[in-house]
């Protein structure tokens, strides 16, 4: 594993940042994209009406490349320009397509799920959420719609598991003490106030649904028999499947491995007018929306360099490792589980240094138990948060303490070594895109018409991916709102300066 995770360069594509490794398999473009031949920098079905303009040419209304002098390249019209092909940026395209009449185009450096989105564990789970915080409407939200999209694809007579990886397993947040027990009793009363199915599981009791899990007699579970999980890769497939049915009509357009390099604004109204590729000019009409995960902050300083505006978003990639084990047969778990450490995990503030080198040391690392079965019967064990910036090569040491820390909850871990493991073990690294208030930026950009973000939602894109598009569609379309997009807007929480 070590000779394989030396020979990784950082990848320039700004969402190429997931790396997905295995000793049984060469690394190579296809753990990235699944079908190569389905992308390209090129329209798929007919040809978008009145797809080219030239940029006017009247003095006050011309458009102006920001940072970037312009260089050759075809134009196209579009309605929405979506920069980014995560999670996040599929279903804003997706919601416009189904809520609205207007065209959508999907611009990535890289293909759909080559970031975060690509390596989670794909729960959607609420049982780790806290009711009346600021996420829990939109979660609530998402995880309705979620259900509102199992239930189509059932009424056309496909089956969710095989297209989408659903599978409403349950999740359980494990405690090993009397406090902890105490503290998941007070939850589920909480989560049961809110509407949901919860219960409170004894260790007897959480015994009996997890044979391999070993918490004390102290110890106990928060139980959500409602939640699900689904497979991300699958579910990005699923959706750009259904959005590519609109190309037929001119509304849908893909350029994949195209780096959005600079925004034109027009010169009277600062609007924002296009984005710049590395191959095309993407004239927008409405809106252009930037849902490009952890490389959104970079990227917004980047695209209006040039630009009167100085905008500072704080969205910083947190690194990730997960563990899969492939035909471990020992134990088979029944449910999705985390431990009740993976709340503070999850919200703990990491901080780091930059070395005179240039090198980002992390200070504090943080690993935290969970545990899923996939689609296909593997076994996932996470997880852990460094922020290293985009340093993506595999840490042994963190993947020794997942190990060493799913061993304390499933003792039977204890009587294998990972180098016994080696042939069927496999490693996902992603940049969660991190906001240090924990909460997602989502909203129009103050001082840049036309132009609105949708990151930072670190571990929870696949939970609250269908309701952020919905706020996302809502705010641009004038539309009211499921959810209160307030708490998420980027006023107070981005410095703006004039």
């Amino acid at each position: 594993m070590a000779a394989i995770a030396s020979s990784i360069t950082p990848n320039p594509n700004h969402n190429a940042e997931v790396v997905v490794l295995s000793l049984r398999k060469p690394l190579s473009r296809s753990l990235f994209a699944s079908n190569s031949t389905l992308f390209g920098n090129k329209f798929l079905g007919k040809s978008l009406s009145g797809s080219t303009r030239k940029s006017p040419q009247n003095g006050s209304d011309k458009a102006r490349f920001s940072g970037l002098n312009p260089i050759n390249a075809s134009s196209h019209c579009f309605d929405v320009v979506v920069v980014g092909a995560g999670i996040i940026g599929l279903t804003i395209a997706r919601q416009f397509l189904l809520e609205s009449d207007l065209s959508v185009a999907v611009v990535d450096a890289a293909v759909p799920c080559s970031g975060a989105t690509g390596a989670g564990q794909g729960y959607i789970w609420m049982v780790h959420k806290t009711p009346g915080n600021d996420k829990w409407e939109l979660g609530m939200r998402s995880r309705k719609l979620w259900e509102v999209l199992v239930e189509n694809i059932q009424h056309q007579g496909m089956n969710p598991l095989e297209i989408i990886g659903w599978k409403r397993t349950g999740s359980l947040l494990v405690g090993r003490t009397l406090n902890d027990s105490a503290m998941l009793k007070r939850r589920v009363d909480q989560l049961c106030e809110a509407g949901l199915r919860a219960e409170f599981l004894s260790s007897n009791d959480l015994l009996l649904e997890e044979p391999a899990l070993m918490i004390g007699e102290e110890g106990g579970a928060a139980f959500l028999p409602d939640d699900f999980q689904i497979d991300a890769k699958r579910v990005a497939a699923y959706i750009e499947k259904a959005n590519r049915h609109f190309a037929s009509d001119g509304r849908y357009a893909e350029f994949y491995y195209e780096p959005a390099t600079s925004l034109l604004r027009s010169g009277s109204g600062g609007e924002v007018k296009a984005v710049q590729t590395s191959k095309n000019t993407l004239y927008s009409k409405k809106a252009v929306v930037i849902a490009a995960g952890c490389w959104s902050g970079s990227l917004m300083h980047d695209l209006i360099r040039d630009s009167d505006i100085d905008l500072d978003v704080p969205v910083k990639p947190r690194k990730g490792h997960l563990l899969l084990l492939e035909n471990f047969n020992s134990f088979k778990l029944n449910h999705g589980l985390m431990e009740m450490g993976y709340v503070d995990h999850q919200a703990a503030t990491l901080h780091s240094s930059v070395s005179d080198s240039g090198l980002v040391h992390a200070q504090t690392s943080s690993v935290s138990m969970t545990a899923t079965m996939d689609a296909s019967g593997n076994l996932v064990l996470g997880s852990s948060r460094q922020l290293v910036g985009f340093n993506t090569e595999i840490d042994e040491l963190i993947i020794n303490r997942i190990w060493e820390r799913a061993g304390e909850f499933f003792p039977t871990l204890k009587e294998f070594s990972l180098r016994d493991l080696s042939e069927n073990r496999e490693v996902r690294i992603g940049l969660r895109p991190y906001m240090p208030d924990g909460k997602p930026v989502i909203g129009a950009i103050p001082g840049l018409s036309n132009l609105f973000l949708a990151a930072g939602h670190e571990g929870e894109g696949l939970t609250l991916a269908l309701g952020t598009a919905e706020m996302v569609a809502n705010i641009v379309l004038g539309h009211p709102g499921e959810v209160d997009h307030a708490p998420f807007a980027l006023e107070s929480r981005c410095c703006i300066l004039k």
